[in-house]
């Protein structure tokens, strides 16, 4: 616009190229959500927090998903079981997680307790502030080194919990209520176990192949 009302001789950004870094996203190993799944604590604030951190962990949810869940985004899916129907709350896309055994105990765990009856909500949920500190105590009590933070628990879910267990990539996208595939491949590049895995397998494929024919 200032150009064309003469304000300037030409565009001083034209010559400008953005350019995005690559991040790498972080995640739990499976041994250390062992040592986060065990731990017994007696602080009541830290069990809670554990908790809610191994439900976006099952779920795919992220922090304000989670604080906005109630009883009724958890529905009966098309095979009968409990899922859960919400909507991404960056891109306000429909996301439908089939609930794990697992997610359905944790949210038993909370069906009583006040704070959430209080708010209408599944857990009780606290600033994603004084989430992240609190994770930040549970993380130094189990020895997990890596900056523990809630979002964590949702690339875990991404990376341990779906792609390295033979999750299409199609499917963990629908659920973390990704636009585009591409948003969800970032995931698959850091699942190295995987791609282990994955070479393993054909080279028995191939070995068994060569010892029949």
């Amino acid at each position: 616009m200032a150009v064309k009302l003469d304000w300037l001789f030409k565009d001083p950004f034209a010559s400008f190229k953005k350019h995005f870094d690559k991040v790498e996203r972080e995640s739990l190993n499976s041994k250390e959500l062992i040592a986060f799944a065990n731990k017994e604590f007696t602080i009541e604030r830290l069990r809670h927090v554990r908790d809610m951190f191994l439900y976006s962990y099952y779920t795919g949810l992220s922090y304000i998903e989670l604080a906005e869940l109630t009883p009724n985004n958890i529905i009966t899916g098309i095979d009968g079981g409990l899922w859960i129907s919400t909507s991404r709350a960056k891109t306000d896309t429909g996301v439908r997680v089939p609930l794990l055994p697992q997610a359905i105990e944790l949210m038993e765990k909370y069906r009583d307790d006040p704070r959430a009856l209080n708010n209408g909500t599944v857990f009780p949920v606290i600033s994603n502030q004084r989430m992240n500190g609190y994770l930040k105590e549970v993380a130094d009590i189990c020895g997990i080194t890596k900056r523990l933070t809630f979002h964590i628990a949702r690339h875990t879910f991404a990376t341990t919990v779906t792609l390295s267990n033979g999750v299409p990539i199609e499917s963990v996208s629908k659920m973390l209520g990704h636009t585009s595939i591409r948003t969800t491949q970032i995931y698959a590049k850091v699942v190295e176990q995987k791609l282990s895995d994955d070479m393993r397998n054909l080279e028995q494929r191939i070995s068994a192949k060569v010892l029949t024919s």
